[in-house]
């Protein structure tokens, strides 16, 4: 019934006006709702089953996909009413409530805006609605703050504090490749490159590419394989039996624990990455090298990495940077490697 109403529309669009077409849709919808009762069978919450199996499709990790779940199920359950009935005005009101009511960001409840978004455009394009009413709803505006990086100081306070092998591995990984940690606990032994001190990593929709390590991180991967004496083909395991393969909150506890106990503030797995870009862009990497080796889709993400002015002046002087390391190696960016 949907489509019919949205080709005839469709039809009507070149000699309607859009309050005479919105009045058009509100008459159509009225008189001829009644008249389908297997559209009224498709829920709210079979609307959302099949977003989000579209999007595991995509290759969308399971943390995203949870992600969606839980914002989209938050909507639905406190505006009761079926998608095709929902108005831009009911989920303004939803944002309004939920960050008054968590007392949350505006970055917060922007990315719940971004979710709902990528929901009602996936029902639009499906032709399960007619238009998305979180179309109005523009990017909520927030302040562009530029986060803090680890001190080199800090990268060797936790290097030499590291008293498993597998740890010091971790810290230099992440530190000398900017990975991210779900691409970290993925990796598998086979990965890794040693003659090359390069692996293949798999980021967000499962896109390959390959990133590059230095001789420090070279040595202690080593040394920690080394030392285990499991058959696990995972890069990365747990410290006791049955040495399954890391998780990602095994990562960040690890760290986290790490950090509280040198007083170290707020130490996590990304933080890494954010300073390897920095670190990067400093010595002078061009952004857009920066942008690959992070597997950034967009510029403007990389850039967020870094104040934009500061980041201008970087890329000037990028040719002595390229000059100094071929560019298989341009990820290299630890001195202690050099």
């Amino acid at each position: 019934m949907d489509n019919q109403i949205y080709n005839i529309l469709n039809d009507m669009s070149d000699y309607l006006n859009v309050s005479q077409m919105k009045k058009l849709q509100e008459v159509l919808i009225k008189r001829l709702e009644g008249t389908n009762d297997a559209a009224e069978t498709v829920t709210n919450d079979t609307y959302l089953e099949m977003f989000l199996t579209a999007k595991q499709i995509e290759g969308c990790s399971a943390r995203t996909i949870q992600y969606y779940k839980v914002t989209i199920e938050g909507l639905l359950q406190k505006v009761d009413v079926p998608l095709r009935k929902m108005t831009t005005e009911m989920i303004r009101e939803y944002l309004s409530e939920y960050q008054a009511k968590n007392g949350c960001s505006k970055v917060t409840v922007d990315n719940v805006r971004r979710n709902l978004s990528s929901f009602f455009s996936w029902l639009e394009e499906e032709d399960h609605i007619l238009k998305s009413p979180v179309r109005r709803i523009h990017k909520i505006k927030t302040k562009t703050a530029v986060k803090e990086i680890i001190s080199d100081e800090n990268i060797e306070t936790l290097r030499d504090n590291c008293r498993e092998k597998r740890d010091l591995a971790i810290i230099d990984i992440l530190y000398s490749t900017g990975m991210r940690v779900g691409e970290l606990v993925n990796l598998d032994i086979d990965d890794l490159n040693f003659e090359e001190r390069e692996c293949v990593v798999y980021g967000k929709g499962d896109k390959e590419r390959r990133v590059y390590f230095d001789a420090r991180t070279k040595l202690h991967l080593q040394n920690y394989l080394d030392s285990r004496s499991d058959s696990n083909k995972a890069l990365f395991v747990s410290l006791n039996y049955p040495y399954d393969r890391l998780k990602i909150s095994g990562v960040e506890i690890r760290l986290r624990e790490l950090g509280r106990k040198l007083n170290i503030d707020r130490i996590h797995p990304h933080k890494f990455r954010r300073t390897m870009a920095t670190r990067a862009i400093d010595k002078g990497m061009p952004i857009e090298q920066v942008q690959k080796l992070l597997g950034h889709q967009q510029i403007d993400t990389t850039m967020k990495y870094y104040g934009k002015k500061k980041l201008m002046t970087s890329c000037t002087d990028g040719s002595a940077y390229l000059q100094r390391y071929p560019p298989e190696q341009l990820s290299i960016i630890n001195a202690s490697g050099h």
